[in-house]
């Protein structure tokens, strides 16, 4: 593991995600899975998204077509919360899932716009 990266990426996925759900994910982390969480913290947080070559928000809006897509309703809500976090506006979100539903499928945006209400809610919630 490359110590650097490791720690780049979890500064980013904390960042994004939040650090009770990060907190969370790595404290539940055990021999089976440990090295799993490590290697997306590393990779996917550190290499990809610690890259200057896009931003943050950008990063955010092709995640949430890309996951819609792939039908990940989980990853989806958490994607949408840290979007939010990344200053991709509600209506930015609205575009991306129509864009989802015209190349990918209504019942794909379908799904996806319930589930990005769903985050809403849980965000905006007291």
């Amino acid at each position: 593991m490359d110590k650097a990266r490791f720690d780049k990426g979890l500064e980013v996925r904390t960042a994004v995600l939040g650090k009770d759900y990060v907190e969370a994910s790595m404290k539940s982390a055990d021999d089976f899975n440990r090295p799993f969480q490590e290697l997306v913290t590393e990779y996917c947080w550190g290499a990809a998204w610690g890259s200057d070559g896009l931003s943050r928000k950008t990063r955010s809006m092709l995640n949430i077509a890309m996951i819609s897509i792939l039908n990940r309703p989980h990853e989806l809500k958490l994607h949408v919360k840290g979007a939010l976090r990344n200053g991709v506006t509600k209506n930015e979100i609205r575009e991306v899932l129509t864009q989802v539903a015209i190349y990918a499928g209504v019942p794909c945006g379908v799904d996806a716009f319930r589930i990005a209400r769903e985050a809403f809610k849980e965000v905006e919630a007291p």
